[in-house]
């Protein structure tokens, strides 16, 4: 029988596979079956990358057949499987122990060890190595025995982690990768084992189907499933892309757009090529994109409603981060995509569960050593910059869910030291680039992002108000709040170009948190009631101020591509200014007719910028503050006011208003009793994409009637329900 010839592709020119042997199943009496294609020994290399079941039949397998990327179906043979390295002095079999010189290394590697971990000081090392040599000779020459007695005593320590070694982990990085180690136990490792520690870990993650023993994944979040199919078409991939890059990205900065934007250009037409922690990005990417899209602009690119979009690929997003073995995988995509997800379901995720994802996104990046500056542990300068600007974002994630949830607990501030990110533009940095970028002193395409961490870190430094900072002085706290504004002036705003919609965001926010600011440092006379009714004027009308930012933000025709930020009250006090505002309606004795009246016309234009997450989203701030603002517009009406719009869709909503649970109220689209929404985070979609609720089912944040037995000026119990949107700009 002739030898099979060599695969050709469609070009007649040799694959890669021509060279490799092949194995072609024969019948008994030598000849070839005609019904059977020939097979390869080994997967092809699209499914080796997305690690499913190749059949490796030739020239193309049924996946990649499926998939109509026979191009791209080519075989190369498995690298060696490396050898495990075998261990030194492991003994001679006479019971010797080993060598002399074997026995000197290893004393060497733990003095070493322990000099490094503060135990033993140099000076100590020589008279321990001349104790030790005679202590060596005699057991030698003794058999072994005894000789322990006869040594140093070796010190003993509790800690786990020194201060010292703290901040000097190290992160071992490889085939897109990383994990970092600092714990006691790993830094006893000698370099060259790192490594080989870490691609034995990623054996066991990747071998065999894996997902079968993932069994907390499997029951939480679902099986691997193939998302080929969800992938939207060529020209609708580009458009979802320029989307996010137009609205999205500027406000977030987790990506390097030129390098990206290659990776979406060839996944868009070929989508089986797709590894899994790309696939995770495209998706995080392409709902992101449609979150931010209006329905008109879905309806005329997309072809199909926004809703139904949302659902298809928030799905999709999810499904690819279980195909990824998220919970376990280091590779900094699929971190960007959780990142990325997180932010845009915000608003519609339970909170509850929402900061438990978060507290998920927390460690994963601590064990890539995100945590820690990565120009402190020696990394290139562009994993440097992309590894900040990811970790910021997920402190802003951790601060926003333990605020919402009431816990106040996230990473604390004390246990990272990753610095900002450069204030560089995208075009200035590059994979395998050596030198530092040099930052200029202008405005950059991350001047929002570094405004608001700038902004975060004076909030961390001043507090928020509470009688312990009044005991420190308000000479001081003033001081800070000027520090706050000088360095936010000088830095960011001194170079915005008020015609460019992002930074005349920029400015909108910073100056709304230096408002923020002030008006926090009044709060406590609030809260204790010891505010003079001038001070009180003074608060309100700096809670007017900040209302009128929120509403020039939401008018301002060159923010409307930033409207899925806008909309939810992202100016720093929004919610504070508001429930002040209200709370001071109900008493309007101190404030003046045409003051009472401007304040009025502002809570109403709120109401209308603000209509879906005061009027439809009912969870405890928003009943609270309906309720009260009832309560206000009572106080107004008994000068026969007629009811406005957004009043009387107040009075109508069963939860604001207890006596509308006696009609029957229809919102058209949202029950406002149900659950959280049909985008849980735990209900994955049945076969046919749609989304099943029966482990999102029952985790809607209930509140019943406790909101509305609240005195409406009791500030302990507002600054609780505030705290919900603090971290995300409100």
């Amino acid at each position: 029988m002739a030898p099979p010839q060599p695969l050709a592709s469609a070009d007649n020119t040799p694959s890669a596979s021509s060279s490799l042997p092949l194995l072609t199943p024969t019948s008994t009496n030598g000849t070839m079956p005609d019904q059977t294609p020939p097979t390869m020994p080994y997967s092809c290399q699209p499914c080796s990358r997305k690690k499913i079941r190749c059949d490796k039949f030739i020239p193309a397998c049924s996946s990649c057949r499926r998939a109509e990327a026979e191009a791209g179906c080519v075989y190369l043979a498995p690298p060696p499987r490396r050898r495990k390295r075998k261990l030194s002095g492991t003994g001679n079999g006479d019971g010797s122990g080993g060598s002399d010189a074997s026995t000197r290394e290893k004393l060497e590697r733990y003095e070493r060890i322990l000099v490094e971990q503060g135990l033993l000081s140099p000076q100590e090392v020589g008279e321990m190595t001349t104790t030790t040599t005679t202590t060596t000779a005699t057991t030698a020459g003794s058999g072994g025995a005894g000789g322990q007695a006869q040594g140093m005593e070796t010190p003993v320590s509790m800690l786990d982690l020194d201060p010292e070694a703290s901040r000097t982990g190290k992160v071992v990085a490889g085939h897109g990768k990383s994990r970092y180690m600092n714990s006691s136990l790993w830094r006893s490792l000698e370099d060259d084992d790192m490594p080989v520690m870490s691609e034995g870990e990623e054996e066991q993650e990747d071998g065999g189907e894996g997902e079968e023993g993932d069994l907390l994944t499997g029951a939480f979040m679902g099986r691997q499933r193939s998302l080929v199919y969800y992938h939207p078409t060529y020209a609708q991939a580009l458009v979802l892309w320029e989307t996010h890059v137009d609205k999205v990205e500027p406000l977030c900065k987790v990506l390097h757009v030129p390098t990206t934007r290659q990776m979406v250009e060839v996944v868009a037409q070929q989508a089986g090529l797709a590894s899994k922690a790309e696939e995770c990005l495209l998706f995080a990417i392409y709902h992101f994109a449609v979150y931010a899209m209006t329905e008109t602009e879905c309806l005329e690119q997309l072809g199909q409603s926004k809703a139904t979009s949302l659902q298809g690929y928030h799905f999709a997003t999810k499904q690819a981060l279980v195909n990824a073995s998220f919970l376990k995988n280091t590779e900094l995509p699929i971190l960007q995509a959780l990142v990325l997800l997180l932010i845009s379901c915000r608003q519609s995720y339970d909170p509850h569960v929402f900061w438990i994802l978060t507290g998920i996104t927390v460690r994963i990046a601590q064990r890539m050593g995100l945590h820690r500056d990565g120009e402190a542990l020696g990394l290139p300068p562009f994993d440097v910059q992309m590894k900040r600007r990811v970790f910021y974002q997920v402190v802003a994630l951790d601060s926003m869910a333990s605020r919402m949830t009431g816990t106040g607990i996230g990473i604390k501030p004390d246990s990272w030291d990753t610095k900002p990110p450069w204030n560089v533009d995208d075009a200035q940095i590059w994979p395998g680039m050596t030198e530092v970028p040099e930052e200029p002193k202008a405005a950059t395409e991350m001047i929002y992002v570094l405004s608001r961490a700038c902004v975060g870190k004076f909030f961390l430094k001043a507090g928020r108000g509470t009688p312990a900072q009044q005991l420190q002085g308000r000479e001081e706290v003033d001081a800070g709040i000027r520090e706050a504004e000088d360095e936010v002036e000088n830095e960011f705003i001194r170079y915005c170009d008020v015609m460019d919609p992002l930074h005349f965001l920029t400015m909108v926010a910073a100056r709304s948190a230096i408002t923020n600011m002030r008006m926090r440092t009044t709060l406590p006379k609030y809260k204790w009631k010891t505010a003079a009714d001038m001070e009180r004027r003074d608060f309100f009308f700096l809670a007017q101020k900040i209302l009128d930012t929120d509403i020039s933000a939401c008018q301002h025709s060159s923010l409307k591509k930033f409207q899925w930020h806008v909309s939810v009250f992202f100016v720093w006090g929004s919610w504070d200014s508001m429930i002040f505002t209200l709370t001071s309606l109900r008493k309007p004795e101190i404030f003046s007719d045409a003051e009472t009246e401007a304040a009025w016309s502002r809570v109403e234009q709120i109401y209308a910028n603000h209509g879906k997450e005061l009027l439809v989203s009912m969870q405890a701030l928003q009943v609270a503050i309906g309720r009260i603002t009832l309560k206000a517009w009572d106080v107004r009406a008994r000068g026969g006011m007629a009811d406005p719009m957004f009043i009387t869709s107040l009075r109508s909503s069963p939860k604001v208003n207890p006596m509308a649970r006696t009609t029957r109220y229809d919102s058209g689209a949202t029950t406002l009793g149900s659950t959280v929404d049909s985008m849980s985070p735990m209900g994955f979609a049945n076969g046919s994409g749609e989304l099943s609720g029966e482990l999102g089912a029952g985790m809607g944040f209930e509140y019943g009637n406790n909101v509305s037995n609240v005195e409406d000026t009791d500030w302990l119990f507002w600054d609780q329900l505030i705290q919900d949107y603090q971290a995300k700009g409100g």
